[in-house]
C-alpha cells in the first residue's frame, strides 16, 4: 500500500504565501510523476502543477510565475510553493502520484486533500 499525505494548507490573506507538502510512504519502489490538483466545491478538479521524477515541471497558465513545484526523490516528497495568492486560489488541494510499488505494479494514488483559503 501507498499513502500520500498533504500538509501546509490554511488561511492566508490575498498576496500572501503558503507552502504545501506531499509525503509519499509505504511500499514504494519508484515515485514517478507527481501533481498538485485543486478543486472548488461543485467544480471539476483541475491540475495546478506537476513534476516528473527527473524534475521537468508543468504549470497551469494561471499559476505560472506564482507557484513553484519541487521534489526530493530521496525523501519521496513534493512541495508546492504558492506566492501572490488570490481569493480565486481558494480550494482543496490534492496531491496525485504515479507510483511503482515493490511488486512492480504502477498506479495512481491520491491524497486526502488540504484546504487553502485566501481572504480578500
Amino acid at each position: 500500500q501507498v499513502q500520500l499525505v498533504e500538509s501546509g494548507g490554511g488561511l492566508v490573506q490575498a498576496g500572501g504565501s503558503l507552502r504545501l507538502s506531499c509525503v509519499a510512504s509505504g511500499s514504494i519502489f519508484r515515485l514517478n510523476t507527481v501533481g498538485w490538483h485543486r478543486q472548488v466545491s461543485g467544480k471539476q478538479r483541475e491540475l495546478v502543477a506537476a513534476i516528473t521524477r527527473g524534475g521537468i515541471t508543468t504549470y497551469a497558465d494561471s499559476m505560472k510565475g506564482r507557484f513553484t513545484i519541487s521534489r526530493d526523490n530521496a525523501k519521496n516528497t513534493v512541495d508546492l510553493q504558492m506566492n501572490s495568492l488570490k481569493p480565486e486560489d481558494t480550494a482543496v488541494y490534492y496531491c496525485n502520484a504515479n507510483v511503482q510499488d515493490l511488486l512492480g505494479r504502477v498506479r495512481d494514488y491520491w491524497g486526502q486533500g488540504t484546504q487553502v483559503t485566501v481572504s480578500s
